[in-house]
Formats: C-alpha cells, structure tokens, sequence
C-alpha cells in the first residue's frame, strides 16, 4: 500500500511479543514503570527500555516523571481501544493462548477494559442501558438519549460535562471475550467510576480483573433493571 495510513510500521510495533504484553498490562489503565513492564514482557531490563522508547517515539506510549521515577501509560482511549479491538480480532480467529492462566475466568467475568468496565459484566450493563433506550444507536455509532440524559443526571453523571470533553461520549467497544459489545467511551469510564466508587465492586492487584461483592452484585442487578430509575426517581 503506498498511500493512506502506514498500517504496516503500526503492525510492526504491536506485534513484538514482548511489546505486546507491555500494552496488554497498560490496558488496566495504570501507569507502570519499565521494570514492572519488563517482568510483564519477560525481558531484560535492557531491552524493555528499547521497546519502550520505540512505543514512546510512536506516541502509543506516554511518560510520565515523578522524582526519579518514571512511568509509562498508554497514551490515550484511542490507542487502548485499538489494542482492545485487535484483542477481539484474536479472539474470534482463535488466535488465543494454548493455555489460560488462573486469572482468566475473573477476566472473563469482569475487567477494567483502559477505564470501563468490560468482560461479561460489562456487555449485560452495555444490552441494559440499549434494552431501556437509554442509548441508542446514531449515524456515529451510539448515543445518549434523552431518557438517557435524565437516567445519568439522576445517578450522578453529568452528561453536558462529559459532552464538553473531546473523547467520544459513547463508544461501542467490542469486546474479546464475550464477543458482544461494552460500553467505552467517556460515560463508560463514568459507569465504571460509579461501579467502584459505590463499591459494588473494587479493582484487583496487579490485573485488569474487577470482582463485584455479593450485595454490591445485587446492587448492579437493580442498576440494570428497567423500572429502576422511575423507582429511583421517586
């Protein structure tokens, strides 16, 4: 292809194994510093610098220094949404590992997708809020209606704010183990933020997983019910 977008240097940069596994850990949103990513990658130090200053250079990755330390994230929605995608495009071909670690029926239940929930829990919260019109589908992709608008003001989310932001306020984000779709977008990591915040659920140590409690998985049960804003509401 000698116009358009280079899709091939891009490809070359995600498909380093190693490279790889450091944006697959940076996809739980946290900034990591490079020996951490090196233990995640399974290289040297050495070498992990070199991968990550070609994934810096390629402005998939940012740095961010504090005192003597720096640390590495991913550079914005964009790039984490790409990763995801071309983890749901592994997922579907069969390109998937021989054998799943212990942590992948908690990623399939629930995980933290960048900065929204996704893994099952986030496709039945996704087919809620489509089922109760809330969102709906637009000539863009998706979007807030205005039953919608009133739902998320009364829950706390201020749709006009995140409407001022220049991420997309809706984003439908397919998702690599479900294979249906989640919520991404500014109000996804908004939903996501009510979710831990309200602790229905919390955020596991060092993995993407996210385990609800029992009462908070309840909680997310009424959430997702139609009536339960009216009731909300009244």
């Amino acid at each position: 292809m000698k116009e358009g977008p280079d899709i091939a240097a891009l490809a070359t940069l995600l498909g380093d194994p190693a490279r790889a596994n450091m944006l697959a850990a940076l996809m739980a949103g946290r900034a990591l510093t490079a020996g951490e990513l090196a233990r995640e990658a399974g290289v040297m130090p050495q070498t992990a610098s070199s991968h990550l200053s070609r994934l810096v250079e390629a402005r998939l990755l940012v740095v961010e220094i504090q005192g003597r330390h720096r640390y590495f994230r991913i550079a914005g929605p964009e790039v984490a949404e790409a990763v995801e995608a071309i983890m749901g495009l592994a997922a579907n071909l069969g390109r998937t590992r021989t054998r799943p670690g212990p942590k992948d029926p908690a990623l399939r239940r629930a995980r933290i997708c960048y900065d929204h929930l996704a893994g099952e829990m986030g496709t039945l919260l996704y087919e809620a809020l489509a089922a109760q019109g809330l969102i709906a589908a637009t000539a863009d992709g998706v979007g807030v209606t205005a039953a919608g608008r009133a739902r998320f003001a009364a829950e706390g989310i201020d749709i006009g704010a995140l409407e001022a932001k220049p991420r997309p306020v809706c984003r439908a984000c397919l998702d690599w183990s479900e294979r249906r779709h989640h919520l991404a977008g500014s109000l996804g990591a908004a939903l996501a933020q009510t979710i831990l915040a309200r602790g229905w659920a919390r955020r596991e140590v060092g993995s993407r997983a996210v385990t609800f409690t029992p009462d908070g998985l309840a909680a997310f049960r009424v959430f997702l019910e139609p009536d339960h804003g009216t009731r909300r509401a009244g």
